[in-house]
């Protein structure tokens, strides 16, 4: 029996030209490039200065088409992750349909999911693939979390970075097998109790602005550390696998420390654990999709690989999916 499945068949990223490094940060507020790296692993990050959320999200998503050898008209479905969009309403994704040239009638939304955005994103346009609703999707992360950031906080503000990172997904055939290549399995979460450990200090409906990024840091990270193993874990069983049979794990870019411990939470080696937290600090929903395509284009990861994403963020929301590719 033919079972459909979502391939990743493309992967785009695109980051401002804009770099801020440890030592800027050390001339803006109080803290120090040994202070940054050894808490966080974080060097640079880079800070959009005209452009917009759209503006990112359309460079990567052009990226993915381009590597997918596809056109616009092919696209059925635009979702964009962010936190970050130009307004707050219309839809990021709606901007973008237009901009690239996709059909009248082509599916366009944004999700909300916070660092977790992406892996909702593209566990929502898996599920509307294998239905059959849609035959091909670009799934975007995008964030210009410059704009939410309170520059007198060094505890904040030395975190987060802009950019995008975007993947075609396109229908393709397979036996239903664990063997097959395309998403295998994803699984998803929330726990609205820690609502207010992570969030903007502003909105719409209570501030009428978007406020700053506050985060109960300690919190945070306790947190992270069990829900993105958990994630990874149950998807990598759900696909039938081992934790050794997965060839990497791309987790949230937030914290090296973080990132670490997942790593040595799942039993898996330093060199199957991607890191990209370094150069591009925590991207929010942009930093698993930046991570993916900037390793796809180098070559690290290769066709064939099984791959893992997993995502923690603000509300707590969280997530993995098993890929592949």
């Amino acid at each position: 029996m033919t079972h459909i499945r979502s391939a990743i068949v493309g992967w785009g990223h695109y980051l401002p030209k804009k770099v801020l490094s440890n030592d800027d940060l050390s001339k803006m507020v109080e803290t120090s490039d040994e202070w940054i790296s050894t808490r966080t692993g974080i060097k640079t990050r880079h800070i959009v200065e005209e452009e917009l959320t759209s503006d990112l999200a359309y460079n990567a998503a052009k990226m993915a088409l381009s590597r997918a050898n596809m056109t616009a008209e092919e696209v059925d479905l635009i979702v964009v992750a962010s936190v970050t969009p130009d307004n707050t309403t219309p839809s990021v994704a709606t901007k973008l349909a237009n901009r690239l040239g996709v059909k009248v009638g082509t599916i366009a939304y944004d999700i909300l999911a916070a660092c977790s955005g992406f892996v909702y994103a593209l566990t929502q346009a898996d599920n509307m693939i294998r239905l059959g609703q849609v035959k091909t999707a670009v799934v975007i992360g995008a964030e210009s979390l410059s704009k939410i950031v309170d520059w007198t906080d060094r505890n904040t503000c030395v975190l987060f970075g802009d950019g995008a990172g975007a993947v075609v997904l396109k229908a393709v055939e397979g036996e239903g097998k664990n063997t097959d290549t395309g998403i295998l399995a994803t699984k998803l979460y929330a726990d609205g109790s820690h609502y207010e450990d992570l969030k903007t200090d502003g909105g719409v409906s209570s501030t009428q602005n978007a406020g700053h990024v506050f985060m109960d840091g300690k919190e945070v990270f306790k947190y992270a550390i069990g829900s993105l193993s958990q994630a990874a874990e149950t998807v990598i069983e759900m696909g039938g696998y081992k934790n050794s049979d997965i060839d990497w794990l791309i987790p949230h870019q937030a914290n090296i420390r973080i990132i670490s411990n997942v790593g040595e939470k799942l039993g898996l080696p330093e060199e199957k654990v991607i890191v990209a937290v370094d150069h591009h600090g925590n991207t929010s929903a942009a930093s698993i999709p930046l991570a993916f395509s900037e390793n796809m284009e180098s070559g690290k990861i290769k066709k064939g690989d099984l791959v893992v994403f997993s995502a923690m963020g603000a509300g707590f929301t969280w997530g993995a999916s098993l890929i592949r590719l």
